[in-house]
């Protein structure tokens, strides 16, 4: 029979654990408290839509979340500036190299990683739907390399 593996009490990982463990304990009594206020206040605003109309139906309400819009780019402009890097460049570029020619081209220097990765996954999601359109993907490789159609 194999010999299972028994962490010793004092290794040094289980203080960690005890903290993470704790953490996390913590964010989810924060997360219910507020999930709590949240209940009311939708409960407030039912009360009050019924006062208008006490025959209105609130499960009809579809509960939504709103879309976070970015900072630096308005809603359809982040393609164009990737499509005016892949102008000036001389080779193939990946999505990562446009995103960061895109970023340098605006001046942005202050982007977090997961402002940087959803700009990234933006602009590789447009250069995939307009593949074939106004770009073509250059070779088999991983990442993908990309350029514009010629005559664009």
């Amino acid at each position: 029979m194999p010999h299972a593996f028994k962490p010793h009490p004092k290794h040094p990982a289980v203080d960690y654990l005890v903290r993470l463990h704790a953490d996390i304990g913590g964010r989810i009594k924060a997360n219910r408290e507020e999930a709590n206020r949240l209940a009311d206040d939708m409960r407030h605003v039912e009360a009050v839509l019924k006062m208008f109309d006490p025959t209105f139906c609130v499960r009809a309400i579809a509960a939504r979340r709103r879309r976070q819009g970015n900072p630096w780019f308005k809603r359809g402009t982040l393609f164009r500036q990737a499509l005016e890097v892949l102008r000036g460049a001389a080779e193939p570029m990946t999505a990562k190299e446009i995103t960061a020619a895109v970023l340098a081209s605006k001046g942005i220097m202050d982007a977090t990683d997961k402002q940087h990765a959803g700009l990234q996954a933006g602009i590789r999601t447009s250069l995939e739907d307009h593949a074939g359109k106004t770009v073509e993907r250059v070779g088999d490789g991983v990442p993908r390399r990309w350029r514009l159609l010629t005559g664009q």
